[in-house]
Parts: C-alpha cells; structure tokens; sequence
C-alpha cells in the first residue's frame, strides 16, 4: 500500500499547527536527550529502526534541592512480521518529592510504506500507572489534615497512548498523546493530588551531510498541555566520523545544555547531557545530570541506517 507523500506532508503540516493552538506544566517526565528515547514519548516509533532496541536513561533533575525529580527510563522493542509490525515495552520511575510514580506500557506500531525512502507508522501504548505518595517526605501545612496525611499506596490507573511517526533516512517527525486518560499526579506546587491534563507532543530532526566525516543533526520537540504554555526544545548536534557527538540544546524559558555521545561499538551507544537553567531558579541547583545507554542488536548482514540517530 502506498501513500501519496506530498498529500501526506500536508497532513502532517495541518495537524502540527492545530496542535499548535494549545497551551507548561511539568506532569510527565522531562527528557534532554529526547531523540535518544523516542519510544518513550511516541509508540509510533516502536521497531522503526528495523532491529531489536534497548535503552536505559538516568535523569538527576536540580542536583542540590532535596526532592528534586529522578527519573529512570527502560525501553526495549523489535520489529516483527516482515518490519511491518513494532512490538516494545516501556517502563519509568519517576520520582519527585514524596511522590513516587511508575509507569508501564505495552507498546504496538503498524507501518506503511508511503514511498521508496519513506515510512509512516501509528502506534499505540496501553499499561498502568502506580502512585505511591508518603507525605512525611514532603511539606503540609496542617499536621491534623487527613487529606495531607493520608499516604497513598500502590494506586493503580490505566493508560493508553497513540501516536504517529513519519520518518526518512534523512528527517523524521511525529505526534502523540501518551495518556489519553486522566489520571491523579503530585503537584509539587500546590503539594497535593491533582488530575492531570491531556499532553500533546510534537518531535521532529534532519541529518545534514557537511561532509563525508561531520553531519549536522538538529531536532525539536514541542510538549502542549492545555491550559499552559507550550515547552519547546531545540537540540543541535554534530557527528564526527560516525563515532563522536557533540552538541547543544535549549528548552524555552527554562535551561540550555550540553551533550556528547559516543558510539562504543557497532551497536552499543553512551550519551550524557548536562543542563543549566537560564531562570533565577539556577541560584538554588548545581544544574541536570542525564545519561543515556543505548543497545541495538544489528544482525552482522544489516546495514546501520547511519547518519539516522532517530
């Protein structure tokens, strides 16, 4: 079955600009090095890279304020019946102030061909959300409260996510909403329960051939939450004779940062990142610690889909 591409841009360029018309709220977990993790922001992406994937993030958020976000991240995924179909799964612990919260998802992908050089898939993610919340880690303002006092233990929620992912050997971008159903969160603002809103995200990044040793690598990725403004990222990276990465990012309004990465082997990859925030927050954090382990099983017969790092 093929697709008419340039119709499909369209598509595509429409469905970015209403998803534009949105509006920060921290809810679900904060990734710098995004492109590197793609599974756990759009199920489209399961099995994409035509081989088995898996990666391990750590994520030490506002190093030096007690409480601060932790966040692990496990993906692991393949691509079954002729690469048409991507099976994976997805877990994350993440932790912020007496709040402890693990998220577990399932995650499926069908793909279709739309032209030679291209592909779009439409996944889909179903799991379950555990929150756990001891309230003598954190601050209450009434000792005699129930509602502050009351722990909260093992509460489970269903989740279910979709997404779609439209990518080349040169660029790549995709939509997705990881959790259609609303579900309680900590806030650490109001340091209570809240129900959490719809979030809606937006990725895309380009390979630029500089030379036959140094490609240019920019990415973005847009988080929309209603009611609040949009998080954008914009990341630029360089890759030098397909071994070494170096590179930039900035989050709007918040943080910019470094990254490096470095390709060990044929398949095994370490990319750490460092974040400094630009707000009068930076006065009371030594900065954001990610490090990121990536493992691809690539049969000795296939061809690494270098310069992609998506």
């Amino acid at each position: 079955m093929k697709m008419n591409s340039t119709i499909l841009k369209k598509y595509f360029l429409i469905f970015f600009i209403l998803m534009a018309i949105g509006a920060k709220a921290q809810q679900e977990p904060q990734y710098t090095q995004y492109m590197y993790n793609t599974l756990a922001v759009n199920p489209g992406y399961t099995g994409s890279p035509g081989f088995l994937e898996a990666t391990l993030l750590h994520r030490s958020q506002w190093v030096g304020i007690d409480g601060a976000p932790r966040t692990q991240a496990f993906t692991i995924h393949s691509p079954v019946f002729n690469d048409k179909v991507g099976l994976g799964l997805s877990a994350v612990n993440d932790k912020l102030g007496p709040a402890d919260e693990v998220y577990v998802d399932g995650n499926f992908s069908y793909t279709i061909p739309v032209s030679y050089n291209s592909k779009i898939a439409f996944g889909l993610k179903a799991g379950a959300r555990v929150l756990n919340i001891d309230w003598s880690k954190g601050t209450y303002y009434q000792g005699g409260d129930p509602l502050l006092n009351t722990n909260i233990n093992n509460k489970i929620s269903p989740s279910v996510g979709a997404g779609i992912y439209y990518y080349t050997e040169k660029w790549y971008a995709g939509v997705s909403v990881p959790n259609f159903i609303r579900a309680d969160y900590y806030d650490d603002i109001k340091e209570s329960t809240v129900s959490d809103r719809l979030h809606y995200y937006v990725i895309g990044g380009y390979v630029f051939d500089i030379s036959d040793n140094l490609k240019f690598k920019p990415a973005v990725m847009g988080k929309i939450v209603s009611g609040a403004p949009i998080t954008a990222d914009f990341s630029a990276n360089f890759l030098l004779y397909d071994k070494l990465t170096l590179g930039a990012s900035y989050r709007w309004d918040d943080s910019v940062s470094a990254l490096a990465g470095f390709q060990i082997t044929r398949g095994l990859f370490i990319g750490y990142s460092y974040d400094y925030t630009v707000t009068e927050f930076n006065k009371y954090n030594d900065g954001s610690h990610e490090f990121i382990l990536r493992f691809q099983l690539v049969p000795k017969a296939a061809r690494i889909k270098s310069p992609r790092f998506f």
